[in-house]
């Protein structure tokens, strides 16, 4: 087993789908053994891809302001693990971005996410990665992003669901 700075490396090299990316492959990857929430977001939106800053755009402000923490608390990776279902930006889809590319998860999330020993509490933020992190443990939670928000609320587990917090979300919020 590779240490945890040569996974990170190796993740942050990786460019499995390189031919299916509009900007090429950026991935966007924050963790720290010592991380004790997990954020689990959906993938990194066109300015993070720019940045390589996950949450570096109005959906992090939104999602600092839910938290109730500031930037350096936020990007500090003891505190905040910040793993995406896909760390590459995967372009545009018929409503917004589109999904995350299914490589990642494949790939990097079970080397990755079992190695965050210490996280107390995983934010599963938006469809697939309430899906991943929710919904295999737990299939008996289902229906709309509402039901399964709800639901997460007042399960007695360290896994959240929230929904994306992004402009087109504003009605839903």
């Amino acid at each position: 087993m590779s240490s945890f700075p040569a996974l990170l490396a190796d993740i942050r090299a990786c460019t499995l789908c390189a031919p299916h990316l509009p900007l090429g492959p950026r991935p966007v990857v924050r963790a720290h053994p010592a991380s004790r929430i997990l954020l689990a977001g959906q993938a990194p939106g066109r300015r993070v891809h720019e940045t390589g800053i996950p949450f570096n755009d109005p959906s992090g402000d939104r999602l600092r302001q839910w938290l109730g923490v500031d930037r350096e608390t936020f990007y500090d990776e003891r505190r905040f693990a910040i793993v995406p279902m896909g760390f590459c930006y995967p372009g545009t889809g018929k409503a917004g971005d589109a999904p995350p590319r299914p490589e990642c998860a494949a790939t990097w999330h079970d080397r990755l996410i079992p190695r965050l020993k210490n996280v107390e509490l995983t934010l599963a933020i938006g469809r697939y990665a309430i899906a991943y992190h929710i919904q295999r443990h737990h299939p008996d939670r289902t229906g709309t992003l509402t039901d399964i928000v709800r639901a997460s609320g007042f399960a007695r587990d360290a896994v959240v669901a929230l929904p994306r917090p992004y402009t087109r979300n504003l009605r839903w919020l």
